[in-house]
C-alpha cells in the first residue's frame, strides 16, 4: 500500500530559477508559485462567502461581503454573524489545520499515503469520543473524560495514538516507512474498538457517536472557533518559520545528517506539531476524512514543488472542507456532514495515488 522512501526521494527537485537577494536574504523567483497561490486564495475567498450566503434565507456575496465589511440589515447581520459564520469559519480552520497537517506527516515520513486519518491519529480522538458518549460516567478514565468535555477527550485520544505510534515505530531512531505501517495497525486496531463499543452500546448512545464519527459541522459556535484559531496561527506560524528543516528532511535520513539537521530530534518536533493540528480539528468537527490526505498532493500538483507545500496545503484543505459542506448542505436533496462528503470525493483520490504509486515502483 505504501510509497517506498526511495521512490519519494526521487522525485526531490532543486529549483533552477535564478536567486533574488534583499540584503542577506536570499529567495528563488517562482512566479507561477505566486499566481497560483493568488487564485487558490481567491477561491477560497468565494467558496467562503458562497457557503455563508446560502441557506434558508439566501444573501448574495455581495451582501455577505458588505455584512462582514459592518453593513447591512439587523437580519442579514443576525444570520451571518451569528448563524452562519462560525460554521465557515470553523469549516476554514479544520481544512488547515489537516492541510497542513497531512503536509508535514508525508514530508516527514517521504511517502504521500501518510497522512493523520490513515496513520490512527484521528482514530485515537474517535475513540476517545466514542466511549465518552457510549460508555458515560462508568469508570474512572471515562468519568474523568465526561468533565473535560467531548472536544478535550478527542484531543486527548489523538495524542495518546499519536505517542503509541511513535514509540512502537522507535528502533533506534523512526524510520517514516516503519512509521506508516505502525500507524496503519493502530488504525485497524482503534477502529475495530470503537466498532465494538458501538455495538455494545445503547442505540440512542450509538446514533449520538454516529453524528459525531462522520464529521460534521453543524453544531459549531463561536465557542469552538476560538481554539482552533488559536491553535492553526501558533501552530502554523512555527511550521512556516522551520519550513527549511522540513524540506532537509524531505532529502532523506543521510542527506538531513550531512547538513547538520537534528534527525530525530526535528522528526519530533514536526510530528508532535502535525499531531497538534489534526487532534484540534477532530476535537471540534469530528474525523473529517481524506483532506489531510488529498490536499497536500493536490497543492504539490498546483504548485509544481519539490514536496507538499504548507501554504498551499493549507489553503487546499480549507477549500476542500469548505465545498464540501456546500455540496452537502445545498446541492444533495439531502443535507449531509461534511466528513460523508470529503470521504466520497478523497476516495477516488486515494485509489488513483496507489494506482499511481505501483506504476512507479513497477516502472
Amino acid at each position: 500500500m505504501t510509497l517506498s522512501e526511495d521512490t519519494y526521494v526521487d522525485r526531490v527537485r532543486v529549483p533552477t530559477r535564478p536567486a533574488v537577494r534583499i540584503g542577506r536574504v536570499s529567495m528563488v523567483r517562482r512566479p507561477l508559485m505566486l499566481v497560483v497561490t493568488a487564485a487558490m486564495t481567491l477561491v477560497l475567498l468565494l467558496v467562503f462567502c458562497l457557503g455563508i450566503g446560502r441557506g434558508d434565507y439566501p444573501l448574495s456575496i455581495p451582501q455577505v461581503v458588505d455584512v462582514l465589511l459592518g453593513g447591512g440589515t439587523r437580519i442579514q447581520n443576525f444570520v451571518v454573524m451569528d448563524l452562519r459564520l462560525p460554521r465557515s469559519l470553523t469549516g476554514l480552520l479544520v481544512g488547515a489545520a489537516l492541510g497542513l497537517s497531512g503536509a508535514v506527516t508525508q514530508s516527514v515520513s517521504r511517502n504521500p499515503l501518510a497522512s493523520p486519518d490513515l496513520l490512527g491519529i484521528t482514530a485515537g480522538g474517535s475513540a476517545a469520543a466514542v466511549a465518552l458518549i457510549v460508555l458515560g460516567g462508568g469508570g474512572t478514565l471515562v468519568g474523568i473524560l465526561a468533565t473535560l468535555g467531548l472536544p478535550l477527550a478527542a484531543l486527548i485520544g489523538s495524542l495518546l495514538a499519536a505517542i503509541a505510534i511513535y514509540s512502537l515505530s522507535w528502533r533506534g531512531g523512526v524510520s517514516g516507512f516503519r512509521l506508516v505501517l505502525v500507524g496503519i495497525g493502530i488504525n485497524a486496531i482503534l477502529t475495530a474498538l470503537i466498532g465494538w463499543m458501538l455495538v455494545s452500546a445503547d442505540i440512542t448512545d450509538v446514533a449520538r457517536a454516529q453524528v459525531w464519527l462522520t464529521g460534521s459541522l453543524g453544531a459549531t459556535t463561536w465557542a469552538q472557533v476560538w481554539p482552533i484559531l488559536v491553535t492553526v496561527l501558533v501552530v502554523g506560524a512555527a511550521l512556516i518559520v522551520g519550513s527549511t528543516r522540513l524540506t532537509i528532511l524531505r532529502l532523506g535520513d543521510d542527506n538531513a545528517r550531512s547538513l547538520g539537521l537534528g534527525l530525530q530530534r526535528n522528526q519530533a518536533g514536526f510530528l508532535f506539531a502535525a499531531v497538534v493540528l489534526a487532534a484540534a480539528a477532530t476535537a471540534v468537527a469530528g474525523p473529517v476524512g481524506f483532506v489531510a490526505l488529498a490536499a497536500p498532493q493536490v497543492a504539490l500538483r498546483l504548485l509544481r514543488t519539490s514536496g507538499p507545500p504548507l501554504l498551499g496545503s493549507a489553503l487546499c484543505g480549507a477549500i476542500l472542507v469548505l465545498f464540501a459542506d456546500f455540496v452537502g448542505r445545498t446541492i444533495l436533496p439531502v443535507e449531509l456532514p461534511v466528513g460523508i462528503v470529503t470521504s466520497a470525493l478523497g476516495g477516488p483520490f486515494l485509489l488513483y495515488l496507489l494506482v499511481r504509486s505501483n506504476r512507479k515502483v513497477s516502472a
